[in-house]
């Protein structure tokens, strides 16, 4: 049962009504949670406050409850832990975090903001497209693959924003030594100015300072792309691998995987001659945490997970 349990409470599988079911109705207690939130808001429902707090108070019970299985079944989430060290980890995760900072605001913490906004951080969860590709794993391995070059952006843009910060001091401060009264006193005009957000509250009325701020604020633009420009790139080349894994398999009637051993004749092998001395047609080579497309000359090595379409393997019984 408690396996069952597990099963049913994770992303739902296709076929597994009772998941797919329970995704639904924690999707809609999510919705009713949140929308109570927003119209407790409004003056003119205030008639409605009570209807509104048991709405609040009964899907918060859902949350509990659905708190306790996911703490419950927490050895089976974490396997390679012992019972209590998986419960643990489970309660200071981002899930049990997040999961256990909606439902104590609504009976102990009402008037802290911070942790009823939380309760909105739920419905990211429910997000996810299948187990390997979805929405948040993609943004987060692209902001892993291209980290070093987003860093080295944002590194520019600090120092563009210091810099100006600096300049438009020894321009301005002679003739509003009110507003910039040191070298970092202008750092929010120029964090405003060369993110491009403009709110105009400090300006430069000196002619100097004026063409510094025309000066940095072209070069804000194009500072700020930078940083847009590696995400938008990465994502790109996210979709198009997947994209290209998916053409591969595209109208393959019989495929399967086999695990290079150290001592496999095939291993050192290169994937054409696998394909000329075993009729092997490679789709796919799972190396650790990469998926590298078969070229040629690729070579197979211990550990690799071959994809592959194989005259054996469409024989009963090989």
């Amino acid at each position: 049962m408690k396996h069952r349990i597990f099963s049913i409470i994770q992303i739902g599988r296709r076929g597994d009504i009772p998941s797919i079911a329970f995704d639904y109705v924690l999707t809609l207690n999510i919705a009713l949670n949140i929308l109570v939130l927003v119209l407790g808001t409004f003056d003119g429902l205030a008639a409605h406050a009570r209807a509104f707090r048991a709405v609040e108070v009964a899907t918060t019970l859902f949350f509990c409850a659905e708190y306790l299985l996911r703490l419950w079944t927490a050895d089976l989430l974490y396997r390679n832990h012992h019972p209590l060290a998986a419960r643990l980890r489970y309660v200071f995760s981002f899930d049990g975090l997040v999961a256990l900072f909606t439902i104590l605001p609504v009976f102990f913490f009402r008037g802290v903001v911070a942790f009823r906004m939380l309760r909105v951080v739920r419905i990211l969860h429910l997000f996810r497209l299948n187990a390997r590709y979805d929405s948040f794993n993609v943004i987060t391995s692209v902001l892993q693959e291209k980290s070093r070059q987003i860093l080295s952006s944002l590194f520019i843009i600090f120092v563009l924003m210091v810099a100006g910060s600096i300049c438009m001091y020894n321009a301005e401060h002679a003739a509003q030594p009110e507003v910039f009264r040191n070298a970092f006193s202008g750092f929010w005009w120029s964090v405003s100015t060369t993110l491009t957000i403009g709110y105009g509250d400090i300006y430069p009325v000196t002619p100097s300072g004026t063409v510094l701020a025309i000066f940095l604020g072209f070069l804000g633009v194009g500072a700020v792309a930078i940083p847009t420009g590696i995400i938008s790139a990465g994502f790109v080349e996210k979709f198009t691998r997947a994209e290209n894994a998916v053409k591969r398999f595209h109208d393959v009637s019989a495929i399967g995987e086999i695990r290079i051993a150290p001592d496999s004749e095939l291993s050192g092998k290169a994937i054409d001659d696998l394909r000329r001395s075993y009729g092997m047609t490679v789709y796919l080579v799972v190396r650790g945490d990469l998926s590298v497309l078969p070229e040629s000359t690729l070579t197979v090595t211990p550990g690799d997970i071959l994809i592959l379409k194989s005259e054996k393997l469409a024989k009963p019984g090989a």
